[in-house]
């Protein structure tokens, strides 16, 4: 194994000559590798950084995990379930629980002049955590929710757009209680305009005072809708709602007062299913580009062999057998692969570097809910990819490479 190691290093190191047909398909083959992986890098990156945006755009107005009544459906006129809940407490003994929030919806209508539009009213409290919408805020100012009860909400700019309406302007809601023939007339005021460009939420949710809600629905201080609950890492999700309603479960003792657990993933399936087809697109391209890959490296292993022949009839007149010879080659083929590896990956780093600081590849927020190109590789899908493609190349060049066992030494080296 060192020797054949020895030699095909020896071979690597040696410049073809420009002119050599040799050289020139080496040259290409190489070529081929160093853009199939940029592809494949830059289209994993892509695929998953456009994943990570709509799901954590997702997870920004519902959370990871909720707890609300069991008698709610899946509109958001929900059914109150009381704020102090035994099992709150224990919730942070789960490891990848980052925090738990009380909120309570309602739906309602804004009417503007002749303009009207149904929407959500989303209360929550001061402990809210608003780096979601501080991050997407674009005009004013994350409502104070410390002192009494605030009028102050915020509104997308779609909303805003499509109402005529602007910063610190009054906004009137209407709400409709059970049993109530008249509906309820509120008024607030924009002191933030935030956009996300996700329309089915920017058009339907406005963020508030929780205790505006409660006051809406006539509940007192101690109901809520339920419960939003934020992980840590979203590939624990399924474990960590399992958790959740265990805990959740063994503390409904009480009658009427049965509570469930729901996964954002389940509550928005339309939206998930669709992130989870573009899967299928990125396992297409790779194995395009493997397979162009392997096949550029073929022709260019065969030249090799053919280009080599008289040193492999020297190495089976030394004694060599044919299986090193071919580890010969085939370690060859591995130094010109990492070679064209190493060109893409340094090609792809700076295409993702350049597109996430300077943004020059830009989107229609209308069709594909960003106005940038999202870049996102971690790690150890750089090596995931890069060992996938050495060794899927190399196992395609393994039936090439036994063309050297019909290679006779006399013929050879007749003439040598």
């Amino acid at each position: 194994m060192v020797t054949e190691l020895f030699i095909a290093r020896r071979l690597f190191s040696v410049k073809e000559k420009k002119h050599h047909l040799s050289g020139r398909i080496i040259s290409i083959a190489v070529a081929g590798i160093s853009l199939g992986i940029t592809l494949m890098l830059v289209a994993v990156a892509v695929v998953t950084g456009f994943k990570k945006e709509i799901r954590d755009k997702v997870f920004g107005f519902g959370s990871h995990i909720q707890v609300v009544n069991f008698d709610s459906n899946i509109s958001y006129e929900t059914a109150p379930v009381n704020a102090n809940q035994p099992f709150l407490s224990r919730l942070k003994n789960i490891r990848n629980i980052e925090s738990v929030s009380p909120f309570a919806t309602k739906p309602g209508i804004i009417k503007t002049g002749e303009n009207i539009q149904g929407i959500v009213l989303k209360g929550v409290d001061s402990h809210y955590n608003w780096d979601f919408f501080a991050a997407n805020l674009i005009r004013g100012k994350i409502p104070d929710l410390s002192g009494q009860r605030s009028s102050g909400v915020l509104v997308s700019e779609q909303l805003c757009s499509l109402l005529l309406l602007k910063l610190d302007d009054p906004l009137f809601m209407y709400f409709v209680n059970e049993n109530e023939k008249v509906p309820r007339i509120r008024q607030f005021r924009i002191c933030g305009i935030y956009r996300t460009n996700l329309q089915e939420f920017d058009n339907l949710f406005v963020m508030g005072d929780l205790r505006q809600v409660q006051h809406i629905n006539n509940w007192d201080s101690l109901k809520v809708s339920g419960f939003e609950i934020k992980i840590r890492d979203f590939k624990d999700m399924e474990e960590s709602t399992m958790q959740v309603r265990q805990m959740v479960t063994s503390y409904n003792t009480q009658p009427g007062s049965t509570l469930r657990t729901i996964a954002i993933n389940h509550k928005y399936p339309q939206i998930f299913d669709w992130l989870s087809i573009l899967d299928t697109n990125v396992w297409v391209i790779l194995t395009l580009m493997v397979l162009v890959a392997g096949f550029n490296m073929i022709s260019a292993l065969l030249v090799l062999i053919l280009e080599r022949s008289r040193m492999i009839g020297t190495l089976k007149a030394l004694g060599a057998p044919d299986s090193s010879i071919r580890n010969i080659f085939l370690y060859l083929s591995a130094f010109l692969i990492s070679r064209g590896l190493i060109a893409g990956n340094l090609l792809a780093v700076a295409l993702m570097l350049l597109q996430k600081h300077f943004h020059f590849l830009r989107l229609d927020p209308t069709s594909y809910y960003m106005d940038v190109v999202p870049v996102h590789l971690s790690f150890h899908h750089f090596i995931l990819l890069n060992a996938g493609a050495l060794i899927i190349t190399l196992l395609m060049l393994i039936a090439p490479s036994l063309y050297i066992s019909r290679i006779s030494p006399d013929k050879t080296l007749r003439f040598d």
